[in-house]
């Protein structure tokens, strides 16, 4: 005779009943084995459904009601579940949540308090420990670290302090989060690493610089090779409205813009008609302009700073006393038009 009979959620109790079928639409179709405990589910019960192939283990003291691939929003639930009633999402699946970065198939984040027992469970689950997750938390649903505390976790994950800077400039220069709050998160939260690489990202963008492309530039095509410093985010008239050049060059004499085509906005029609439409502002005014993306300034700066050095003494640029060129993968000769002299 069999052990076990197939659980009903007619076996509830009365006072139950009415809680369960929305507990699993919150949660979408994933409980913990405490929540099946208290809707009357043995050991016995959970074992059997799962050996039928109703139901499947996902974490550790985790089950999904269903069998078959977990969907998203089912994953996520799960691994908060698995942290406990504190745990929130974090780090790259925070940043998924807030629309900072793409969806990818990466294993839930999650941060807990460091009380947790929850330990990391791959492929699954990443856990993270934080001592002041009430401040950086944020009660959405799923609960989830705020914007700037995501920012912040992240940069600090990265492997490379230049890779914590750039990783601040492109998710605060993307999302709508002002750079104050970032700025006030890293005060009030210091990060045990990378505090400098964060605040000069911070820097960067406080002073015009609107992604890591622009980062690029400056640093590996304009600073290693003896440019100028452009100006930043040069404002225009074009139709009537207000537009911003990524960097000209007018303070050093010459008329030349540069255009850094890394956002993904670029692609959108509106965006390429308006683009268009200061392209021809540029050519009536005679200004002379160059544009560039991020494989051209990340894998070729050299090549990038050659052009850009042609063209800023064809329209009167005149290198006499400025920087010398530091970059050690390519060599300077007297082409470079006199630098220092």
């Amino acid at each position: 005779m069999p052990l076990h009979t197939r659980w009903s959620a007619d076996r509830l109790p009365d006072s139950a009943r009415p809680s369960w079928e929305p507990l699993l639409d919150a949660q979408h179709g994933v409980v913990s084995g405490e929540q099946l405990r208290s809707y009357g589910h043995t050991k016995g019960d959970i074992a059997a459904n799962i050996g039928a192939g109703r139901w499947q283990r996902v974490l550790p003291r985790i089950y999904a009601t269903f069998t078959g691939e977990l969907p998203r929003p089912a994953r996520l639930f799960a691994a908060l579940l698995y942290g406990g009633a504190n745990a929130v999402l974090s780090h790259h699946t925070a940043a998924e949540e807030w629309g900072l970065i793409p969806l990818a198939d990466r294993p839930v984040e999650i941060t807990v308090p460091y009380t947790s027992s929850a330990i990391s469970q791959r492929p699954l689950v990443i856990v993270h420990r934080s001592r002041a997750l009430r401040y950086t938390t944020l009660a959405t649903t799923p609960a989830r670290t705020r914007g700037p505390d995501t920012i912040v976790d992240l940069a600090v994950s990265q492997p490379t302090s230049r890779e914590a800077t750039l990783l601040v400039v492109d998710l605060v220069s993307r999302s709508s989060i002002p750079v104050n709050d970032v700025q006030d998160c890293l005060l009030l939260r210091p990060p045990y690493r990378y505090r400098a690489a964060i605040r000069r990202g911070l820097d960067l963008l406080a002073n015009g610089l609107m992604s890591a492309l622009e980062v690029e530039y400056l640093e590996n095509v304009e600073d290693r090779h003896g440019l100028p410093r452009g100006d930043r985010q040069t404002p225009i008239v074009v139709d009537g409205k207000t537009l911003w050049e990524d960097v000209t060059y007018d303070v050093h004499g010459a008329a030349v813009t540069i255009r850094l085509d890394g956002r993904a906005t670029h692609a959108t029609g509106g965006v390429a008609f308006r683009d268009r439409r200061r392209d021809n502002a540029a050519e009536l005014a005679g200004r002379a302009r160059l544009v560039y993306g991020w494989r051209d300034v990340h894998t070729s700066p050299c090549a990038v700073a050659a052009e850009v050095r042609t063209i800023l003494l064809r329209e009167g640029w005149s290198p006499k006393g400025s920087r010398a060129p530091t970059c050690r993968h390519c060599r300077p000769s007297r082409s470079w038009g006199g630098v220092g002299g």
